[in-house]
C-alpha cells in the first residue's frame, strides 16, 4: 500500500505546481529550420517566391547551392547546410534535388521531406530507371548536351516546357540563370532512400513537361506522401508559390 501511496504523490507532484494547478506537459518544438534543394537546369534562386513567405511564418531558410557537377558534390553542399543548423530541419527537394534529400534525409537532424514535382527513386536506383515505365515527358526533347558530358536546356526547352505558366521576364530570368548540370547525375544511385523512414510530402505539378504527372503520382503513392496536387509547370515553386509555402509550413507543424 505504501508502494502506491508514494507513486500516487510522484504523479501528483509531477502535474501539478504548489499552487494545485495542472501544469502543461512539455512538448516538442516544431521544425523552425528549412533547407531548399534546387534541381537540373536552376539555382537557388528558383525558391525566390518561397523564401519571403516561409520567413513571414518564423522559419529560418537556407537554399543551397548544389553545384550540379556531380552528385557526390551536391549531396556533400547539401549535408554541409544541415550540419550548421541549429536543430531538426525539413528538407525540400525540386526535380533532381529530390534525388539528392532521399539520400541526405537519413541525417539525423532531417525531421521530414518535402518533394516538389521531384524525383524520389528507392535505395539503389536512379533518375533513369524509375522513368522507364512512364511516358516520355515533352521536355526531355529539348535537352542540349554538351561535348563535355554536361546539359543545358535549349531557351525554348525552358520556356515551353520548365517554366511555361510564367511570365516572359520570369522565362527570361531562368534562361539566363541556367547553369550547366552534370549529365552524370540523372544516373547516380541512391544508397539509402530516407523516405522510408521519416514523414514526407509531395507536390504533384499536373500540367508537368519535364517529368510525367503520371511517375510523379506514382512516387508519392509509393513513399505513402501526403500529396497535393496543383495545376502547374515543373517549376511549382515560382508558379504557385503560397501552396508550395503552406505544405511546407504544415510539414514543419507536424514534425518534432
Amino acid at each position: 500500500m505504501k508502494f502506491f501511496v508514494n507513486a500516487a504523490l510522484a504523479i501528483a507532484t509531477t502535474l501539478f505546481n504548489p499552487g494545485g494547478k495542472l501544469m502543461a506537459q512539455a512538448t516538442p518544438s516544431p521544425t523552425r529550420n528549412v533547407i531548399l534543394v534546387h534541381g537540373a537546369f536552376a539555382d537557388g534562386s528558383s525558391y525566390s517566391k518561397v523564401i519571403p513567405l516561409l520567413q513571414a511564418k518564423g522559419l529560418h531558410v537556407v537554399s543551397v547551392q548544389i553545384p550540379l557537377t556531380s552528385f557526390a558534390d551536391d549531396l556533400a553542399a547539401t549535408k554541409r547546410v544541415i550540419a550548421a543548423q541549429d536543430g531538426p530541419v525539413i528538407l525540400v527537394g525540386h526535380s533532381y534535388g529530390g534525388v539528392v534529400i532521399t539520400e541526405a534525409g537519413n541525417d539525423p537532424k532531417v525531421s521530414g521531406l518535402v518533394y516538389l514535382a521531384a524525383f524520389a527513386p528507392d535505395s539503389g536506383q536512379n533518375i533513369l530507371e524509375i522513368s522507364k515505365a512512364f511516358p516520355k515527358p515533352p521536355g526531355m526533347d529539348t535537352l542540349a548536351p554538351q561535348a563535355d558530358g554536361f546539359v543545358l536546356l535549349t531557351d525554348e526547352g525552358v520556356k515551353a516546357n520548365f517554366a511555361q505558366d510564367l511570365s516572359e521576364t520570369e522565362k527570361n530570368i531562368l534562361v539566363a540563370v541556367q547553369p550547366m548540370t552534370a549529365g552524370a547525375i540523372f544516373g547516380a544511385k541512391v544508397s539509402r532512400a530516407a523516405w522510408h523512414d521519416k514523414p514526407t510530402w509531395y507536390i504533384v505539378s499536373s500540367n508537368d513537361h519535364m517529368i510525367a504527372p503520371e511517375q510523379e503520382k506514382s512516387m508519392a503513392k509509393q513513399m505513402n506522401a501526403s500529396t497535393t496536387v496543383l495545376p502547374a509547370s515543373h517549376v511549382v515553386m515560382l508558379s504557385h508559390p503560397k501552396e508550395v509555402a503552406e505544405v511546407i509550413e504544415k510539414a514543419t507543424t507536424l514534425t518534432k
